[in-house]
């Protein structure tokens, strides 16, 4: 069997990072002076802050989409369906304290790219990353016989099926 050239993969996982940086930044700024909560803190600094963000991104050339959900349940969506347009809307209640339990739970800690070790692994297939907090980032693709970490994909699911941040190409 041929190995797709790894040449590609850096290029996608530096696109993806930059575009998990800078969405990071924006949405998980701290006031001048704050102290930064140790890594064993993590599922309580996810509670506490109650927001997330999904980027995704098809393939080596699809474009960036990115859904930023805060704690009310209130969305917006840039380029959801990779065309271009954004679109905003909120959770319903239901929806949103699944979003918050799901968020505090201690287990997202063993689930994050570091904790997994994780190494992207699919060139040209969906690429998701969650940004939950600083010390939270966790990344899936959509490709064949990869293990989905259980409550990152429960939250997946959920943002992907309540909101226009789909794959549809």
């Amino acid at each position: 069997m041929l190995r797709p050239p790894w040449s590609r993969v850096p290029l996608m996982s530096a696109g993806v990072l930059l575009a998990t940086a800078l969405t990071g930044c924006s949405l998980f700024g701290r006031a001048e002076g704050a102290t930064n909560p140790g890594a064993g803190n993590a599922a309580t600094a996810a509670g506490e802050s109650g927001r997330v963000s999904l980027i995704q991104k098809l393939g080596t050339d699809g474009p960036v989409r990115t859904l930023e959900v805060d704690p009310s349940g209130r969305w917006q969506c840039r380029d959801c369906a990779g065309d271009g347009v954004d679109s905003t809307g909120s959770l319903n209640p239901e929806q949103t304290q699944r979003l918050q339990r799901m968020l505090a739970d201690p287990a997202l800690a063993q689930e994050t790219d570091q904790a997994r070790h994780y190494k992207q692994t699919c060139i040209d297939a969906l690429t998701s990353t969650l940004l939950i907090s600083p010390e939270l980032t966790i990344t899936s693709q959509d490709c064949p016989g990869e293990e989905k970490p259980p409550v990152a994909y429960e939250i997946l699911l959920l943002l992907t099926q309540t909101t226009p941040a789909e794959d549809k190409g």
